[in-house]
């Protein structure tokens, strides 16, 4: 990761929020909410975006990494209501559902 790499992640990383789903409507409704899978680094993927890497963002969309918000996802989250990370990457706003880890004792 370059210089100008890290500290774009840095600040990307800094801009990370909690979110509920229902803060998430008006965002949504607007057709402006990428979902990242789990597994994804949220931050990698703001930064791609950012920066504009089409490659790296073309071959998330098809492996289905990052995507855009579909309504039954939506749905799911509405009435689930669980943990989400956003971060705003205009016109987006990427969004995760944070996934518990067992501890390990």
């Amino acid at each position: 990761m370059s210089e100008d790499s890290s500290t774009l992640y840095a600040k990307l990383l800094g801009e990370t929020a909690s979110i509920t789903s229902q803060e998430l409507e008006p965002f949504f409704a607007r057709g402006a909410l990428l979902r990242v899978a789990g597994e994804a680094d949220l931050i990698e993927a703001a930064q791609a975006v950012t920066q504009d890497d089409r490659d790296k963002v073309a071959k998330w969309l098809a492996n289905g990494r990052l995507g855009k918000l579909d309504e039954s996802q939506a749905r799911d989250w509405l009435a689930r209501d669980p943990q989400l990370w956003a971060v705003v990457v205009a016109p987006w706003v990427l969004v995760q559902e944070r996934t518990v880890r067992p501890s390990r004792h």
